[in-house]
């Protein structure tokens, strides 16, 4: 991968590079973006700036839970995935995008061989810079051959900065994509697909549908984590519009929307107030009951992933799942003609 100039920084763990390419973005896009959902009807945040520095914790936090069973499920998946995936060479870059506190990775890489793990150039894809230098230093720890890469971005319009050279499995855990509607995974996975070479993976974490006791009860957990990882959002919004909302003034709602198939997340007011934005003197006015939408989460089913796959260009080599089938791994392909 070439040297980025400015915006890239060598840690102090010498096979650690941390580049930064939100600046191509720009601020006033992403305050721009914000803005627009919030004066939207009905309004919303987009769900990628829950993750300022609390609210990746209050997430890492969430996926300990005992409600919370998507992390521990996919991690049992990936405890024995290694050897299935067959990406022993040379040169493998393994890419995660929304990477988090690279956990899941972590995981992944304990399987590999210590003399092979040199081979390995793994590039957390994160919006959170915190989150990638926390998470790299930690697997710089822990494999001494790796070579790490963190890149500060917002892969949803940025995956075509992403290194090229190399064999690459992308890697997209979580079930993230399912917190994207129809239009955005459409539009991801063209991008992605447009980026793949031959001999290129996509490893993909998808939530299964399930009883919907067990899903509400996953977003709506007993010691109100999820509630407060929800409410940040909100102080992630006043940082970045200089606003004056009071998160305590609203209250977490989390439901299953069986017509689509999908939990929803909202922040109800339970008060009238005005919303000042600072950064250009204008307000928005919420009446009491009115909410903030602020996440999905798209549950599948075996039709819709092999539908996700065909209907955007990949082919699906394998599907890795848990005993009751709660979570599938789905490890796919560019097709070639």
């Amino acid at each position: 991968m070439e040297d980025p100039d400015p915006d890239q920084h060598l840690t102090s763990e010498a096979k650690i590079h941390i580049t930064n390419l939100l600046p191509e973005i720009g601020k006033e896009a992403m305050q721009k973006e914000v803005l627009q959902g919030l004066q939207a009807r009905p309004r919303y945040i987009p769900s990628k700036y829950f993750y300022d520095k609390k609210g990746s914790a209050l997430f890492e936090e969430i996926t300990k839970l005992e409600e919370y069973y998507p992390t521990r499920t996919e991690k049992e998946i990936i405890a024995s995935l290694w050897d299935k995936l067959q990406l022993d060479g040379e040169d493998v870059q393994i890419i995660e995008l929304g990477s988090g506190d690279a956990s899941k990775i972590e995981l992944l890489l304990s399987q590999v061989p210590v003399e092979k793990q040199r081979h390995i150039h793994y590039i957390p894809v994160d919006i959170s810079e915190s989150s990638i230098k926390t998470a790299a230093a930690r697997l710089a720890r822990h494999f001494p051959g790796l070579r790490i890469t963190g890149i500060v971005a917002d892969f949803i319009h940025q995956l075509d900065s992403l290194p090229r050279e190399g064999k690459r499995c992308f890697c997209f855990f979580g079930s993230t994509i399912g917190n994207l509607d129809k239009n955005e995974i459409r539009h991801f996975m063209t991008m992605l697909k447009n980026t793949m070479h031959n001999g290129d993976y996509f490893l993909l974490g998808l939530d299964m549908v399930k009883p919907v006791d067990v899903l509400e009860r996953a977003y709506n957990d007993s010691k109100g984590v999820t509630a407060r990882f929800n409410r940040n959002i909100l102080n992630v919004t006043n940082d970045l519009l200089t606003a004056t909302f009071d998160p305590d003034a609203f209250s977490h709602v989390a439901f299953f929307n069986q017509s689509k198939q999908r939990i929803e997340m909202h922040l109800k007011a339970e008060k009238d107030m005005d919303v000042h934005f600072g950064f250009n003197g204008q307000k928005i006015r919420l009446t009491k009951g009115e909410t903030i939408h602020t996440e999905n989460s798209q549950k599948f089913d075996r039709k819709q992933v092999e539908k996700l796959a065909a209907g955007n260009g990949m082919r699906i080599k394998q599907q890795f799942t848990d005993p009751k089938g709660w979570f599938s791994l789905v490890y796919c392909c560019a097709d070639s003609p």
